[in-house]
């Protein structure tokens, strides 16, 4: 007991907020659960970044002689691979490995007549649950799915592309900036025409504008594939592959090393804190249960968002979502995450109808979902350890205290968290007061009201203003005269809501830019 005392006295927590004192012992939980992890899986292991090499072991891997194709079921009954390469036919079973593994190993064709299962060619798992039935699913760790015109389901895809034609880096990744000037973008929408844009479109087309508008980091939404598009890439279904709408890996890779020769860090908006609901595409249910990456029951869905939940304690939800960071930040030179939906993941709740008006019972008592808690620890103990120049930012309503602390003084590791609470009063000043009637006193105190050494990403608006159930801060100053009143053929003579709008958005992004944060 001495000892456990000791060492929570000695986090720097508790000498930055003295009045952590009064939940000392659920911030130790959460220590102490961090620290107990880190120790087992080193010792089974041998490190936390040897654990989050799964994507080395599972999914379709290639050796000198043929493929390995590994896949973790805990309640399948058998289990086959089926694809084009074999007519779709019961021809390639797995064999269990203990602890819900299975695996099957395919040999390239002898005298060198290729490998048995060809780049590009489509596949499935197809699993007898427990109950008898048989289904077919997209692989977990598939690295590419495409969409079937004809049946609109996807199935993966094993990549696996001639040494010429995949794609080197040539650029190394720049330096972390000293203040982040964030451009959020998706690729897919980011066309002036009628279509879904293409990696190279990106890189071609927008990342010198990027450049140009004076941001030093890109924030990609909607990365990972989802079989709803609709979805903004926050329903994923297949977390190691990228969307394949937008074009192949090796083409996102080359937007990747295009904004790096620019100069900009590129961060991934990462959805760890949910996945899709859709079985048939996705890893929900893959051996025919609720309860594989997932908790069963109603525990394991979000009831706001009818997604399925992770169980963020099972050894290979850990080895998977971990494997994943590792994932993105190697393969794709990645240079740090957005965490979508931390407030989600912070509480039991998921942080539904809660006020969080500042006592920290509503933060650290028995609504605290301390295994999330830990695995985000754990994540940002492995992503700053791959890559010490990395970036995390969490996106948290609540003000959840330590978040954006070190890990060594009792924190959750992020670098950032995003100031949500001032768009928020900016679409409800524009909403409820005429802007001649704005409290410059009280817009000042919500841009400075954070805690004190936890670092925030300040902003005017982002996708959750802009598309997402609401409209621009531009649409909301000047609304319908944006149709007419910006054309020099309609309107040459200048209209005065234009004028004043332009001149308040200029004022508003200035504001938040000079006070709002530690970066924008």
């Amino acid at each position: 007991r001495a000892r456990r005392e000791g060492l929570a006295m000695a986090l720097k927590a508790f000498e930055l907020d003295p009045s952590l004192e009064g939940v000392r012992s659920q911030i130790w939980d959460r220590v102490n659960g961090y620290r107990w992890w880190k120790e087992d899986i080193a010792k089974k292991e041998g490190s936390l970044a040897e654990f989050a090499k799964g994507y080395r072991t599972f999914g379709i891997t290639r050796s000198e002689k043929g493929f390995t194709y590994r896949e973790w079921l805990p309640e399948a009954k058998q289990v086959f691979l089926v694809g084009e390469f074999n007519g779709w036919q019961n021809s390639t079973p797995l064999h269990p490995e203990g602890f819900g593994r299975w695996a099957v190993h395919l040999p390239d064709k002898p005298g060198g007549g290729g490998s048995a299962v060809p780049h590009r060619c489509q596949v499935k798992v197809r699993v007898e649950t427990k109950d008898g039935a048989w289904i077919d699913r997209v692989p977990a760790w598939t690295r590419l799915a495409w969409q079937d015109l004809g049946t609109n389901l996807f199935n993966g895809v094993v990549w696996d592309p001639p040494k010429d034609e995949r794609y080197e880096f040539r650029y190394a990744r720049p330096a972390r900036p000293a203040a982040l000037k964030i451009y959020e973008a998706h690729v897919g929408m980011s066309s002036m025409y009628p279509k879904v844009a293409t990696y190279l479109d990106f890189a071609e087309n927008v990342l010198p504008r990027i450049k140009r508008l004076g941001y030093n980091a890109v924030q990609l939404m909607a990365v990972a594939e989802h079989a709803h598009y609709g979805s903004f890439g926050y329903h994923v279904t297949s977390y190691y592959a990228p969307s394949s709408r937008c074009g192949t890996p090796e083409e996102l890779k080359q937007l990747i090393d295009t904004a790096h020769s620019l100069g900009l860090v590129v961060l991934m908006d990462l959805v760890h804190a949910h996945l899709s609901s859709n079985s048939l595409d996705g890893i929900a249910m893959i051996d025919g249960t609720d309860y594989c990456y997932t908790h069963g029951g109603a525990k394991g869905h979000h009831e706001q968002w009818d997604s399925k939940l992770f169980h963020y304690m099972k050894y290979e939800v850990l080895r998977f979502l971990l494997s994943n960071l590792r994932w993105w930040l190697e393969e794709y030179r990645f240079d740090g995450f957005r965490f979508d939906g931390v407030t989600s993941m912070l509480y039991h709740s998921h942080g539904i109808d809660k006020s969080f008006s500042g006592d920290y019972q509503e933060y650290f008592g028995l609504d605290a979902d301390v295994d999330a808690h830990i695995y985000l620890m754990l994540a940002n103990d492995l992503i700053h350890e791959l890559v010490p120049g990395a970036v995390t930012v969490a996106e948290d309503v609540s003000g959840m205290p330590t978040l954006c602390l070190p890990l060594a003084d009792g924190g959750f590791g992020f670098d950032y968290r995003l100031a949500m609470a001032v768009p928020d009063t900016l679409i409800r000043m524009l909403r409820e007061v005429s802007d001649d009637a704005w409290e410059m006193t009280f817009l000042c105190h919500t841009l400075t009201n954070r805690r004190w050494k936890e670092k925030c990403i300040a902003y005017c608006e982002s996708h959750d203003q802009a598309i997402v159930g609401d409209k621009t801060i531009a649409f909301w100053l000047m609304d319908q005269e944006m149709y007419t009143g910006m054309s020099m053929i309609e309107a040459p003579v200048a209209s005065p809501v234009v004028d004043r709008g332009l001149a308040l958005h200029k004022v508003l992004r200035l504001l938040v830019l000079g006070l709002g944060g530690e970066g924008y």
